[in-house]
């Protein structure tokens, strides 16, 4: 068992919903950290922290992110940190492939989510420091987590659609042991 640090700069944490019932719009976190402990003989007995710093959200338009960062949506200044807390691994559909079973929290909303992950490997990065690869994704219903403003649209439906589909892309550094 080893323990891992969420490398910020090589992680992605990104999301994505429909807007107008049609389109998809994406927005990532850039500013991420959290802690991976790892077995790999038994991946079931490993576990992952992670968090995301709300302020940090960017869609590519500065007009919907400030949307996106007020109490309409996360609401940064009331909740700062989105948390994603494992209880449990369990072996997924072939090997190498896990359900990550957790605690995701948004504006203090704590809701179980299960992440569909897969490790993707382990090197050693050009500092010769041992870096491990995983990628995870869910999908959650917003208004779960109290993410409820929406606009009706003319012809029906509504701006923004309530699943929400998480993608991670995390590449952690092997603490000193």
């Amino acid at each position: 068992m080893a323990t891992f640090q969420i490398d910020p700069a090589h992680t992605l944490a990104e999301f994505e919903a429909k807007h107008m019932m049609f389109t998809t719009v994406k927005g990532r976190f850039t500013r991420t950290a959290g802690e991976v402990v790892f077995d790999e003989a038994d991946p079931t007995r490993s576990s992952v922290v992670a968090t995301a710093e709300t302020a940090s959200v960017t869609t590519g338009d500065p007009n919907r992110d400030g949307h996106v960062r007020s109490p309409d949506f996360f609401d940064v200044e009331r909740f700062p940190i989105l948390t994603f807390r494992s209880r449990r691994i369990e072996p997924g559909r072939s090997d190498g492939h896990y359900q990550i079973v957790g605690d995701l929290t948004i504006r203090d909303v704590t809701r179980e989510v299960v992440f569909d992950a897969v490790h993707l490997g382990e090197g050693i990065t050009p500092q010769g420091k041992v870096a491990v690869g995983f990628s995870a994704t869910t999908t959650v219903n917003r208004k779960d987590f109290d993410l409820r403003w929406n606009v009706p649209l003319e012809k029906g439906g509504f701006l923004v659609g309530d699943n929400v589909k998480i993608n991670l892309e995390v590449q952690a550094i092997k603490t000193a042991e």
